[in-house]
């Protein structure tokens, strides 16, 4: 016979007890963990371990939970028992509603300490400084390309790379009415801006538009002014009690933005082999024919997979250009340890930004 929903509902509840029974015994089990740490002196966080159980766990999962759902769930059991031995303090472009927050809390879960920031640049600051123990800071957008003050900031920076997230962006237009009659101005991060234009040119051609230092900040003045319109997240009309007037009005359905996550090398230094890693690097060589050419020609030899490259200006006037590789593996394989060496020996300028697991 059919079980009734009273039925089903009394073993969901002793399966629910059985749950927080489990949790709080690896809760214990972490604040073991954490004893031991703070005794040898290592890192609470660490990326490459809570990615190895991440992936474990999917490749066990018999459903009908979904690979994603067990990721994120997961994720924030972790962020909990880490808060345990000590909340982690993450920087951001804020304010709070941002796609950067989202990230930071993709990557981290929620039982950490937000950090907002009103720059990219200060999140750096912030990071270097040791007001947050990590940052998160967009690197890469699908439909726009590299976000170029992020790069640029790398070149100097003492901060380096110990993770990376994707995030799906969905762009709303938020104001205080639901209508877009009467909208004189939109606002938002020039990068929103950018990925929405054809929207705007099709549905709002009058109406000016104006960069501002995040969507969240968009849509915080955008909630002061009936006119005005905001491009932002579901998250910031929640946040600043704005209406939806249009949704998912990005002109990529499948738009997305890379973050990157960041902190000193003395607050976690590069993480161990996960088994799916990435390496990161700023090189320049001299101006020379061929001398790009010859770049690529260490990572052939030693069969390194190229994922990523990305020309900037330099400014310094040494160098035409930098040049941003990320490289699949890890230094521990001696493979890419011979391919970084020889790339090194080419370069008038040579930088690795990070070791870490590659993102989903």
């Amino acid at each position: 016979m059919a079980k009734t929903l009273p039925e089903l509902r009394i073993q969901i509840d002793a399966v629910d007890r059985e749950l927080l029974e489990l949790l709080n015994r690896r809760a214990a089990l972490a604040n073991e963990v954490g004893e031991i740490k703070r005794v040898e002196g290592s890192p609470v966080f660490r990326p490459e371990r809570e990615a190895q159980v991440i992936h474990g766990l999917q490749t066990a999962n018999a459903g009908p939970l979904k690979g994603d759902s067990v990721a994120h769930i997961w994720r924030e059991i972790m962020s909990a028992c880490r808060a345990l031995e000590a909340p982690q303090r993450v920087a951001f472009l804020g304010p709070v509603g941002t796609f950067s927050e989202q990230a930071a809390l993709q990557f981290f879960g929620s039982s950490i300490e937000r950090v907002p920031c009103v720059s990219i640049d200060e999140v750096f600051r912030a990071t270097a400084a040791g007001t947050a123990e990590f940052g998160v800071v967009p690197v890469e957008n699908s439909t726009e390309g590299v976000i170029s003050r992020s790069l640029d900031l790398f070149l100097q920076s003492p901060l380096h790379v110990v993770g990376e997230t994707s995030l799906l962006v969905r762009h709303n237009l938020l104001r205080t009415t639901p209508s877009l009659d009467g909208i004189e101005v939109v606002l938002a991060h020039p990068q929103a801006l950018a990925q929405c234009q054809g929207w705007l040119n099709t549905h709002l051609p009058e109406a000016e538009r104006r960069a501002v230092s995040s969507n969240a900040e968009g849509a915080r003045l955008a909630a002061l002014h009936p006119n005005w319109a905001g491009i932002a997240s579901e998250r910031a009309a929640t946040e600043f009690g704005l209406h939806i007037a249009a949704h998912a009005i990005q002109d990529d359905a499948f738009n997305r933005t890379r973050f990157a996550v960041i902190c000193l090398p003395q607050t976690l230094p590069a993480p161990e082999a996960s088994g799916q890693d990435c390496v990161s690097l700023i090189v320049s060589v001299p101006n020379r024919p061929g001398a790009v050419h010859d770049l690529l020609v260490p990572l052939k030899t030693h069969g390194v997979s190229m994922t990523r490259f990305e020309s900037r200006p330099a400014r310094s006037g040494q160098w035409e250009y930098y040049f941003y590789i990320d490289l699949q593996g890890h230094p521990s394989q001696p493979n890419v340890a011979a391919a970084l060496k020889d790339l090194k020996s080419l370069c008038a300028f040579y930088k690795v930004l990070g070791t870490y697991p590659a993102g989903e």
